[in-house]
């Protein structure tokens, strides 16, 4: 488990890339689990958690053409 002390998406995308499977715990969204370099939306997210594992999934997706 690693903690980020503040939310940085690129960090954190960089992260689940590099260690495929695991949870981080980021101050202010709690504990986000990721599997196979994916986040793992929960069965009931806050709307700031839900708007960031979508955001740390695009960045871990490429764009379609690049």
């Amino acid at each position: 488990m690693r903690i980020f002390p503040l939310y940085a998406p690129r960090l954190i995308a960089k992260h689940a890339r590099i260690f495929r499977d695991g949870v981080v715990m980021v101050k202010h969204l709690g504990t986000l689990e990721f599997r196979n370099g994916r986040f793992v939306m929960p069965q009931r997210p806050l709307p700031k958690v839900r708007s960031a594992i979508t955001e740390l999934n695009e960045i871990l997706t490429p764009a379609p053409g690049c």
